[in-house]
C-alpha cells in the first residue's frame, strides 16, 4: 500500500468513526477506537472528537484542558516554555539566551543544545506526572518555543529571545531548534516545538497588543515570513503561534493572509495554530483592535480563520457563537482534529514502551554534560565576539 493510499484508508475509517462512535458506546464498547495504539491517528482523533459535546470540545481548545471524566480523558495544559532550557519548571540545564546562541551562527550547535532541551522537558515531564498525576502548567510537552521574530525595534523588551535581526540565521537556528526539540522519530514527537510570534511582531512594548503592521507583499516575503516557511517545510514544526498585532488592518490570530493564503495555502501546514495569550480578546476589546464588536465574535472569527487553540480565555464564547449561528459545529471538529493529534503524536495516550521518548529518566535533567554543553555554546559565543573584536 502506497503512503496516499494508506491515508486515503485511515480517512475512511476516521469517518466511519464519526457515524460508528455513538452506536458503540451505547453497546457497552470497552475499548473505544481512540485508545487503540495500532489503529492510524486520523481515525484516532476523529474518534475521540465524535464523542464530546459541544461544551467539552470548545473546554479543549483553550490552553488549560480539562479532563473528560466520561472519556477518561485526561486534562492537559498547553502552555510550557523552552528558549534557552526548560523554564519555570526548577532546576534545568541553562544555556546562553537566545540571542547568544545566534552569535554562535552554528546551527550544529544549536541542534545539539535543543536535542538536550528536548530530552530534559521529557525527562521534567515524566518526573512531574509521576508526582502530581497530571501536567501543570510548564511541565508539559508542548514549548511555546522558539522565538523567530526579527529584532528589528530596540523598544520592543524581548529582543533577547531571538536570533536577531537577519532572516536567513533566523530561519538556519530556528530549524536546528525545532529538530532537536522535536526529535527524529517518524511517530512520535519528543516535544511539540511552538513557532512564534506570526507575524511581523515587535516595536514598542506597551503598542503591542493594538498595534497595526502596515507591511508590503515584497517586504513580507523577503524580511518577516521566510523563517516561519523553512520551520514549517523543513522542520515540520508541530505548531504556530499568532501575535498580538494586527498586520495590514487583520488581527494576527484572524489574519485570512497569514493563516490561509502563506500558512495553510502556500507552506501546507497541517499542525495547529495557538493564539498568544489574550490575542484573541485582542480581536473585539475597545483598546485593542476593535476588530469586531463582541467577545462571541472575536472566538469565533479566530477560530474561523484559523486559529485552532486558545491562551487565555476568550475561547469560553465558542459555544455561544456556535449556538448564534456564527460558526458550525464541524468548525470546531477542524480545530480540534489540529489539536488533539498533536497529544496524539507525543504518545499521551499510548504505553510508553511504545514511545522512544517515554523512556528518559528524571536523572538525564540536568547531568554534568548538558552542563559541558552550555558551557561550550558560551565560549563558542564568548570566542566570536573577541575574534570580532580584535579584527575592529
Amino acid at each position: 500500500m502506497t503512503r496516499k493510499h494508506g491515508r486515503l484508508a485511515c480517512a475512511a475509517l476516521g469517518a466511519l468513526a464519526l457515524l460508528g462512535a455513538a452506536t458503540m458506546a451505547n453497546a457497552g464498547d470497552e475499548r473505544p477506537l481512540w485508545k487503540d495504539a495500532d489503529a492510524c491517528l486520523e481515525a484516532r482523533v476523529r474518534d475521540l472528537v465524535s464523542r464530546m459535546t459541544l461544551e467539552e470540545k470548545a473546554a479543549q481548545l483553550r490552553d488549560s484542558a480539562p479532563a473528560i471524566p466520561r472519556l477518561d480523558l485526561p486534562q492537559y495544559e498547553y502552555w510550557s516554555e523552552a528558549l534557552h532550557g526548560v523554564a519555570v519548571s526548577g532546576r534545568a540545564t541553562v544555556f546562553p539566551q537566545a540571542i547568544g546562541l545566534a552569535a554562535t551562527f552554528d546551527p550544529e550547535l544549536m541542534l545539539r543544545v535543543s536535542t538536550v532541551i528536548g530530552d530534559e522537558v521529557r525527562a521534567k515531564y515524566t518526573e512531574a506526572l509521576a508526582r502530581t498525576g497530571k501536567v501543570e502548567r510548564f511541565h508539559g510537552l508542548t514549548m511555546f518555543s522558539p522565538n523567530i521574530n526579527l529584532f528589528r525595534d530596540p523598544r520592543w523588551g524581548r529582543g533577547q529571545e531571538t536570533y536577531g535581526e537577519d532572516p536567513f540565521l533566523t530561519a538556519r537556528m530556528g530549524v536546528a531548534f525545532v529538530k532537536g526539540l522535536q526529535g527524529d522519530d517518524p511517530r512520535y514527537l519528543k516535544v511539540a516545538a511552538t513557532a512564534k510570534h506570526y507575524a511581523v511582531h515587535s516595536g514598542p512594548e506597551p503598542e503591542r497588543h493594538r498595534f497595526d503592521a502596515k507591511v508590503s507583499l515584497r517586504e513580507m516575503r523577503e524580511t518577516y515570513l521566510p523563517a516561519f516557511e523553512a520551520l514549517v517545510r523543513e522542520a515540520h514544526v508541530a505548531s504556530v503561534m499568532c501575535a498580538y498585532n494586527a498586520v495590514n488592518g487583520q488581527p494576527a490570530c484572524a489574519s485570512e493572509d497569514l493563516l490561509h493564503r502563506f500558512l495553510r495555502g502556500e507552506w501546507g501546514f497541517d499542525g495547529y495554530v495557538v493564539s498568544d495569550c489574550d490575542a484573541v480578546n485582542n480581536i473585539w476589546r475597545p483598546k485593542e483592535h476593535r476588530y469586531v464588536e463582541a467577545a462571541w465574535e472575536g472566538a469565533g472569527i479566530a477560530l474561523r480563520r484559523g486559529t485552532d487553540l486558545e491562551c487565555g480565555d476568550g475561547y469560553k464564547n465558542l459555544a455561544e457563537a456556535v449556538r448564534r449561528g456564527y460558526l458550525a459545529e464541524q468548525d470546531l471538529d477542524r480545530a480540534l482534529f489540529r489539536v488533539l493529534s498533536s497529544r496524539f503524536r507525543l504518545g499521551l495516550f499510548d504505553p510508553p514502551a511504545s514511545v522512544k521518548w517515554a523512556g528518559i529518566p528524571a536523572s538525564e535533567n540536568d547531568t554534568p554534560a548538558h552542563r559541558r554543553l552550555a558551557l561550550d555554546a558560551a565560549r563558542e559565543w564568548k570566542q566570536d565576539r573577541i575574534e570580532v573584536a580584535t579584527a575592529d
